[in-house]
């Protein structure tokens, strides 16, 4: 009974492999109803799908599944190269192991094919060797072969055979190239470099034609073809491709040409690359090339790109300079510089940045990606503490109770004070709530908080505004007339956090220039008055990530405005460079 329960699942399982079918080649438009009355002619279907993307668009192949095997067999012999639609389908036995197609086990690469092979010709011609699971012969958008295509058996052994039995077969007069698969790495891994036939060259002039070309290249050898490429207009792209008969000429050409001289322009000549190898080797460059390119702004209008690279050669080799310009040639004030490894690029940071070129303190860091850009100052400025881990506020009395002196209330232990390095009235231990107003005793001077809370102290006058100690509701004397604590539910709300930090996050970069101005202003007049203005254009030339860590940190700030200040006031700050 065990022996015979085990036969049965067995058969079961093959009998399951060998009823699913795939259905392939099939036209758009197809639809299931249409394809489950195709193949109910040869016996009992019990389901059928045809496979969609996204947008339920069809994707050109379909299942079908009979509840027989022998049905699924007639299908194939069948409806195999059946034209439904104007397309001739392709029906094979599905086969969910996908180990065989990554693996490429059972596969045949052939080529050199004939125009009139189809996928039933190809079929045909491999079929005597072994029972082909698909033979597909690969076109172009209009149909056309495009002279070559696959041929995948159900068994290395009669993939192995086609290949010894078929390659170098003469079919309707053309030899055929008949060999295993090889997936694009091992052909890379197996292919010698060294021998290629085919060149590319670029940077070439715009009066550059081929006849120049064929000129310049035949003194190495017989060209079989050359063209040049052009766009729709007739007008040259500057690059073109020379096809060599023996690759000994070929890479002759390259040693001798790359490099030169032609009409002031300055020849590239290498081997030509598949677009497969150069976007493998451009995505290996930038990765290793991320941290040694920069981005420089608020740059002069008189700066180009020959005094870009001299302002920044003594710090190292410097393989690359790219000034920005707007459509009429002018500067945008931006543009990227790129050195040969990342440390010499970590100088240039230190060295350059902020320094002052012809008047204009220059910002040097790290380029970014636009959108990776974006993505960092969208989660900067939508994070409820935008405070730079590195800095640590000095610590502070709690503000319970302060001793006034003349009516002044020291502010490195003022609540407020707090509040501008980031703390809620909430998270400050030991803080009661606050009222807005502050009145003292003795008709002295009130403390009140400006608009927004983070501007500072505004010490009102004593005309503007007096009230006496005993007849304020919520004051509590504790100790002498100068003790007090005054309690109110106002919360302060830490800055980077909030409507303000969304609203700045989703603005446009003038409006968030506009912004950040409106807090940094304040700030930047509390410790230069008569100069705040030109400070803080200064300022805002930074990254907005340094500028909100500047508001945040009064310690960087006073720092930062003291460098300016001494910039500002050199004899030769606006000589420039």
């Amino acid at each position: 009974m065990a022996a015979e329960s085990s036969n049965s699942s067995s058969d079961s399982v093959t009998e399951t492999i060998t009823t699913a079918l795939h259905v392939g080649n099939l036209d758009t438009s197809v639809t299931e109803e249409e394809l489950l009355r195709l193949f109910e002619q040869i016996g009992d279907v019990d389901s059928v799908k045809i496979c969609m993307d996204d947008h339920h668009s069809s994707l050109g192949y379909g299942y079908v599944n009979f509840n027989l095997s022998h049905h699924a067999a007639n299908a194939i012999e069948e409806l195999n190269f059946t034209l439904l639609k104007e397309k001739r389908i392709r029906v094979s036995y599905s086969n969910r192991d996908t180990r065989a197609r990554k693996t490429g086990a059972g596969n045949v690469f052939v080529k050199n094919l004939d125009e009139i092979v189809d996928d039933e010709m190809l079929h045909s011609i491999f079929s005597p060797f072994g029972t082909i699971a698909s033979a597909k012969v690969k076109t172009d958008k209009s149909g056309k072969s495009r002279g070559y295509g696959f041929v995948q058996y159900t068994t290395e052994e009669s993939a192995r055979f086609a290949v010894d039995l078929l390659n170098g077969t003469l079919i309707h007069k053309l030899n055929l190239y008949v060999a295993p698969f090889m997936s694009k790495e091992e052909r890379d891994q197996a292919a010698d470099k060294s021998k290629f036939t085919n060149v590319f060259v670029k940077n070439l002039s715009e009066s550059t034609n081929e006849e120049d070309l064929k000129t310049a290249f035949g003194e190495y050898g017989p060209i079989t073809s050359l063209v040049l490429i052009q766009d729709d207009d007739g007008k040259s792209k500057c690059f073109g491709f020379v096809n060599f008969e023996k690759f000994e000429d070929a890479a002759k050409s390259v040693e001798g040409l790359n490099g030169k001289v032609f009409d002031d322009k300055e020849w590239y000549v290498g081997r030509a690359q598949k677009k497969w190898e150069r976007e493998r080797e451009l995505k290996v460059q930038k990765s290793k090339s991320s941290a040694s390119n920069l981005y420089v702004k608020n740059l002069d209008d008189r700066i180009n790109e020959e005094m870009l690279k001299l302002l920044f050669s003594p710090i190292g080799c410097v393989k690359s300079c790219k000034l920005m310009c707007d459509q009429r040639g002018i500067s945008k004030g931006c543009g990227f510089v790129t050195f040969s490894n990342n440390q010499e690029a970590s100088n240039a940071i230190s060295k350059m940045n902020g320094k002052m070129v012809h008047g204009k303190p220059i910002y040097v860091a790290i380029a970014e990606k636009k959108d990776d850009r974006k993505t960092r100052l969208q989660s900067l400025f939508n994070s409820p503490r935008a405070i730079s881990p590195t800095f640590s506020p000095p610590p502070m009395t709690p503000f319970v109770r302060q001793n006034i002196v003349n009516g002044y209330v020291p502010p490195a232990i003022h609540p407020l004070a707090m509040a501008r390095f980031g703390y809620s009235q909430q998270l400050i231990p030991g803080l009661r709530p606050f009222a807005t107003t502050y009145p003292f005793a003795n008709g002295l001077s009130n403390i009140t908080r400006p608009v927004g809370g983070y501007s500072g102290f505004n010490y009102m006058q004593p005309n503007q505004f007096r009230a006496p100690m005993m007849n304020h509701p919520q004051m509590f004397i504790r100790g002498n007339m100068n003790q007090y604590v005054v309690p109110n539910t106002e919360v302060c709300t830490p800055r980077g956090s909030g409507n303000w930090a969304s609203s700045l996050a989703n603005s446009s970069p003038n409006t968030q220039r506009k912004m950040l101005g409106e807090k940094l202003l304040p700030l930047v007049k509390e410790l230069e008055h008569e100069m705040a203005s030109k400070v803080t254009s200064m300022i805002l030339d930074m990254d907005h990530a340094d500028i909100l860590h500047l508001i945040e940190s009064p310690q960087s700030l006073e720092a930062k405005v003291a460098e300016a200040m001494r910039l500002l006031t050199k004899p030769d700050s606006t000589t420039g460079v």
